[in-house]
This record gives structure tokens, sequence and C-alpha cells, in this order.
């Protein structure tokens, strides 16, 4: 039962493997390390909420983790925007619908706000790229891609202006190795690269939920890449997951700590973001996303 647990990992969980190779960039001194937050991130910090404790199969009953503090955060490597590196962008592989298009597009809108950094969609490119030696059938018979391929052979190959996060997004399932049956996505924090499948987060879902796990994925994944661990303090859109029923019982908001930590690098505007958050999610109808930013608006007025 715990192997087939670990088959419902999601981008969310993947960034366990590269945190031994991950040496690089080094840890800079950061002058924030020991001054009290800002009033914003204390304001806020009443709207956390306390995790339950994890049920059978949730991800703090499967994994041992001890969260990471506002310090620890500053003295790990991680990467901070600079005038060299300050844009994220998407890369589509596969044959996408026009519902699928617009999913990725909004995506796109989404972490544009939600990091404060131009994010651009990239050419999208056919299943092709993908050899036959990179594919299967899998369990119920639908095609999937070997997601560590995509990493080693497509992402790391491409050319960025400016890049500072890429992330494939692919039409088809993924798996990471023959002895398991799938895996929503895969990352490479070292290399800055990952992928996330679009192909599960659609199943018995309709629009706005498969949004929904669209936003928390790869806001998830791409917030590993600057250095957030998983969340262990409050729900959190970093807390790690083991199945799409968990991940949908996740917020979509970053807890106060969580905001604090990535706003030490970033240095954008807390109100603004907060602003643009809410009303990307009233225009999409979101409205636990909805709810959430009103509570932490209210908080700082």
């Amino acid at each position: 039962m715990k192997k087939l647990l670990l088959l419902f990992l999601v981008v969310l969980c993947s960034c366990q493997s590269d945190k031994k190779e991950n040496s690089s960039p080094k840890a800079q001194p950061n002058p924030e390390e020991n001054l009290p937050p800002q009033p914003y991130f204390t304001d806020i910090q009443i709207n956390d909420v306390k995790l339950e404790e994890p049920t059978f199969g949730e991800w703090l009953d499967t994994h041992i983790e001890k969260g990471q503090s506002f310090k620890q955060f500053i003295k790990t490597p991680h990467i901070v925007p600079s005038k060299e590196e300050n844009i994220i962008y998407l890369k589509p592989i596969g044959k996408f619908n026009s519902v699928q298009l617009k999913q990725i597009e909004l995506v796109r809108q989404y972490l544009q706000i939600f990091f404060q950094l131009e994010t651009k969609v990239l050419e999208n490119v056919s299943n092709d790229i993908i050899p036959n030696n990179a594919r299967r059938i899998g369990d119920v018979g639908q095609e999937q891609f070997l997601a560590g391929y995509i990493l080693t052979d497509v992402l790391k190959e491409e050319e960025t202006h400016n890049g500072i996060a890429l992330m494939a997004i692919t039409e088809k399932d993924l798996y990471p190795k023959p002895e398991w049956n799938y895996v929503f996505g895969l990352a490479s924090y070292r290399d800055k690269i990952a992928v996330s499948s679009i192909y599960r987060m659609q199943q018995e879902a309709d629009f706005n939920l498969c949004l929904d796990r669209l936003l928390k994925i790869c806001s998830h994944e791409i917030g590993h890449m600057f250095g957030l661990h998983h969340c262990i303090n409050a729900n959190c859109v970093m807390n790690g997951t083991n199945s799409m029923p968990e991940t949908d019982r996740h917020f979509i908001r970053l807890c106060s700590l969580c905001q604090r930590k990535l706003n030490s690098g970033f240095k954008y505007d807390n109100k603004k973001r907060l602003v643009e958050l809410e009303k990307f999610f009233k225009e999409n109808n979101l409205a636990e996303g909805i709810e959430l930013m009103k509570k932490d608006l209210k908080r700082i007025q």
C-alpha cells in the first residue's frame, strides 16, 4: 500500500531527488536574517491555518519533515532574480486543445502575478520531440513520456533569454522510471528546470478544478526552485502531497512564513501582489482564492 501511495507523487513532491546535488548557487549573507519580520507578515499571520494531524497515507504520515525556518531559508543556497535572470518560461509539449491552451495561458498569467516576475510561454513543440525509447504505454492504455528524458534531453538544451526558471507542460502522461505507474511531474532544482503533465489534472475535473490544480502544482514547483522547502507550519501551497485529493485540500495561498521567504529575495510590493491575485481569482471564478486574498487584504488595510 505504501508503494502505491508513492505513485501519486506530484510535482509538489519531486524536490527530494536533487537536494544533495544542489551545491550551487552559494548562499549569500542576508541582512534580514536577524531582523524581525515586517509588519505585513505579522499582520497576515493570523490568517494562517494550522495543519491538521495527517491521516493515513497523507504526505506527513509517510514522510518525516523538519520544516524550514526563515533563518534556515536564508542560509540555504537558492536562486534570486537578477538583471541577468528574471524571466520564468513555460514550454508546452504536445497537441493541446483550445481548453488546454487557455489553461496554459492562465497559468502564465498567474505565475507572473504570484512571483511578480515576467512569465512567457515558449513556442509549442510536437510530441515527436520524444523518441520511442522514452515512451511507453501505461496501465490503462495511455501513452506516457519518460519525465527524466524531458529534463535532460529537451529542457537542458533550451536556450532562454534572461531565464531564471523553465517548466515544460506536457499533453501526455508522465512516468519517472519503469517500475512506477506515473508521476504528475519531475524537477531538477539545480538546473532550474521541471516538467509537469496536464493529463491527469483534467480527469474527472471541471475547468476551474483543473485550473486550480495546475496553479497549485506550478507555483509550488517553481517555489522550490527559489529555495522554498515543504511547509509544515500551516495549510499552504508549499505543503507536500501524496495524492490529488490531498492537493485539492491544500490552500492555493502561501502562508505568512513562506511569503516572507519569497519576498526576502524578490523585494516586490506585497499589497500589490495580493490585489493582483484577488483580481485574477475573481476573473476566473476561483472562490477559495478570492476568500483567502480578501482575508489577507483586510488584515493590512
